[in-house]
């Protein structure tokens, strides 16, 4: 994993994870790898990686079951897509508005991302 230096690396290794389980790849109920496992393959202190699962576990995305390890909680993926989305709503989508405004893109130049969009909803209806 590429690690961006504007963020905290334990969380992008959070959010790495938190995708992981919105693409299903840990369902509910799930073990995620152990911290020494993830930070093996994160290449990172055991520290780093224990700080991860401290927030995921805090949010409520993972359970900790003594003596046997992480795993992806009950309704973790209905937490993440929520917070993702709002912080979408909030942080990002202003931005690209503005940037879509500054740069005087029209619906015509937005059009093939808004058809995208539509097929990806109504694939996800289904």
């Amino acid at each position: 994993m590429e690690f961006n230096e504007s963020r905290n690396i334990f969380l992008q290794i959070a959010d790495w994870l938190c995708e992981q389980i919105l693409q299903s790849k840990y369902t509910p109920g799930d073990r995620v790898p152990s911290v020494r496992e993830i930070a093996e393959e994160m290449e990172v202190n055991r520290n780093t990686a224990m700080r991860t699962y401290s927030i995921l576990q805090d949010q409520g995305i993972l359970d900790n079951k003594r003596g046997i390890g992480f795993f992806v909680a009950e309704n973790a993926p209905q937490k993440i897509y929520q917070r993702q989305k709002e912080d979408f709503l909030q942080h990002e989508l202003p931005h690209l508005v503005h940037k879509a405004k500054l740069l005087q893109l029209s619906l015509e130049d937005l059009k093939p991302l808004l058809e995208i969009l539509k097929t990806t909803t109504n694939e996800n209806q289904q």
